[in-house]
């Protein structure tokens, strides 16, 4: 079992744990808790849905401010960043994994990384650099093309639907480690790239990469196409063609 797995199941396991106890504690407490909600005082029930719907709309508000907060973040990083590298310049959402293996990249006596579920990426000659913050970006860490061993697409399942994934390796202080890389759209949202808009920036990185190596005199890797992403729904419409085509027979 990989080290993923095992903390999902660790999660699963103290949520279920943590829920069993919640429910425990609200069956063997059940007469004080009647006790209490006897001694509350009546509230009329136009009243009640009154408090519930203010409730729920101050809920939604802080929502979207939050939301909106997160978003002129987003831009005002890019902005800034966009200034100074006008290319090579992507956007990305945080994947679970990402934060601790970059961790594990890193000298052990290293402050632990932090970084936004979402992010920006600079990709240029000198290598590719994770940036957040605002106005003012941070570079959360940098690894210059020599330590990039290599750049695969990918894909993985978030919820129902599959992710294109791109895949860096990078060697550092004896480590080698994958870094999951979701592309996304510099607009508001959460918009994962795919298609021809992700393959667009893996050939790109690829190409940077091999031109780095060459000109530091060090070993290209082979010329590789990126791997594409088959979705459920294009395995059925395969499917289907190759059985149509069996019937024509």
């Amino acid at each position: 079992m990989s080290a993923d797995a095992r903390h999902r199941t660790v999660l699963t396991v103290l949520v279920a744990v943590a829920a069993t106890l919640v429910v425990a504690a609200l069956i063997a407490g059940s007469p004080v808790i009647h006790g209490l909600v006897s001694r509350l005082p009546a509230v009329p029930a136009e009243g009640l849905a009154s408090l519930v719907a203010v409730a729920c709309l101050v809920g939604a508000a802080v929502s979207a401010i939050a939301l909106l907060v997160r978003d002129a973040r987003v831009r005002a990083r890019r902005t800034a960043l966009a200034r100074r590298h006008p290319e090579g310049l992507a956007c990305a959402i945080r994947v679970g994994p990402l934060a601790q293996r970059m961790n594990e990249l890193r000298l052990d006596n290293a402050s632990p990384i932090r970084i936004s579920r979402r992010y920006s990426i600079v990709a240029d000659e000198s290598g590719i650099a994770f940036w957040d913050g605002g106005r003012r970006p941070r570079m959360v860490d940098s690894y210059p093309w020599r330590e990039v061993r290599n750049i695969r697409a990918d894909a993985t399942v978030a919820g129902t639907g599959v992710l294109s994934v791109l895949v860096l390796r990078v060697r550092r202080h004896k480590n080698s480690v994958e870094l999951p890389v979701v592309l996304a759209s510099g607009r508001p949202g959460r918009f994962a790239l795919s298609d021809a808009a992700f393959f667009a920036v893996v050939r790109e990185w690829k190409a940077k990469h091999r031109t780095a190596l060459a000109a530091e005199g060090l070993e290209v890797p082979p010329l590789t196409a990126p791997i594409p992403v088959i979705t459920a729904a294009m395995a059925r419409e395969d499917a289907e063609a190759r059985a149509l085509a069996a019937a024509r027979r």
